[in-house]
């Protein structure tokens, strides 16, 4: 096989595509490594597990959290070792702070939709990194290469449920239509803007059996000419999938296909094989 043709056959394609998100997961930052999320809400100073320090809230409107700690805690915040207190600035500032607690573990301040902080723990030898093994996914499947169109529209928003939420909805805006004929059957998709991309959050009837109970993703983008291509041979499995510090959203009800959409990845895997993490 030449390098032209391996550069172009979808199959061969998607098995790089495979090979670097075995990978990317498993990097000091990747799904793998993160190993708590707390949100810091009470005014008292409170401590997080796996980092070291107390953290505590700013003035609303103000972006990040206050960390205090001692010269032995080994806090490093933005280049400088913390005695006393600091301000370590959220991933919604101009400049977001970096945070180190160790050789292996380090943080970042994220924020919600109510105006709250959090801290996120990485630690690059976590146990998900320790035990996995691979990403199970489908072979190639061109059934599942979908010509669709993108029709915008403007002020449609859509509930979505998380995974921790515990059935309450967050309404997100969806910037337009996803929709396609297939087998007889006509499909209307949601899908909410992920950076200059669409994420569409689906589930299909193999979840929960083949693939990952929660559902998968599929990042797509529209065309020009208004058609937008669904190869759902590139769907993923959630960052939940590999960590429970996550909160993954969950499919709305038109993106939960009664179909099996047998392409795409299908579960994390320990060494052994058995799976990494069950909901």
């Amino acid at each position: 096989m030449t390098d032209t043709a391996a550069a172009t056959d979808p199959a061969e394609l998607l098995a790089t595509f495979h090979k670097r998100r075995d990978l990317s997961v498993a990097q000091p930052t990747g799904s793998l490594a993160l190993v708590n999320t707390q949100w810091i809400t009470d005014a008292a100073p409170q401590p997080v597990w796996a980092a070291a320090g107390l953290w505590s809230p700013l003035p609303a409107g103000e972006s990040g959290l206050k960390v205090t700690a001692t010269a032995s805690d080994g806090v490093v915040v933005d280049g400088m070792l913390v005695d006393g207190e600091a301000i370590a600035r959220g991933k919604d500032a101009e400049t977001p702070s970096t945070i180190r607690f160790s050789d292996t573990v380090v943080g970042a301040i994220i924020a919600n939709d109510a105006g709250e902080y959090g801290l996120r723990v990485w630690d690059a030898q976590s146990e998900g990194i320790q035990e996995f093994g691979s990403i199970d996914a489908y072979g190639y499947n061109p059934d599942w290469v979908i010509q669709a169109s993108f029709t915008p529209v403007e002020g449609l928003s859509v509930g979505i449920e998380h995974l921790k939420d515990g059935g309450a909805e967050r309404e997100t805006p969806i910037p337009g239509e996803i929709t396609f004929s297939k087998d007889g059957v006509d499909y209307n998709l949601a899908a909410f803007k992920s950076g200059r991309a669409l994420q569409l959050v689906f589930s299909d009837s193999t979840s929960g059996e083949q693939t990952y109970s929660v559902g998968r993703f599929l990042f797509v983008a529209p065309n020009a000419d208004g058609t937008i291509t669904l190869d759902f041979n590139n769907a993923v499995i959630p960052p939940c999938a590999f960590s429970y510090a996550f909160n993954c959203p969950m499919p709305p009800k038109q993106n939960r296909f009664a179909v099996p959409i047998e392409a795409g990845e299908k579960n994390a895997l320990k060494k052994d094989g058995s799976l990494l993490h069950e909901v």
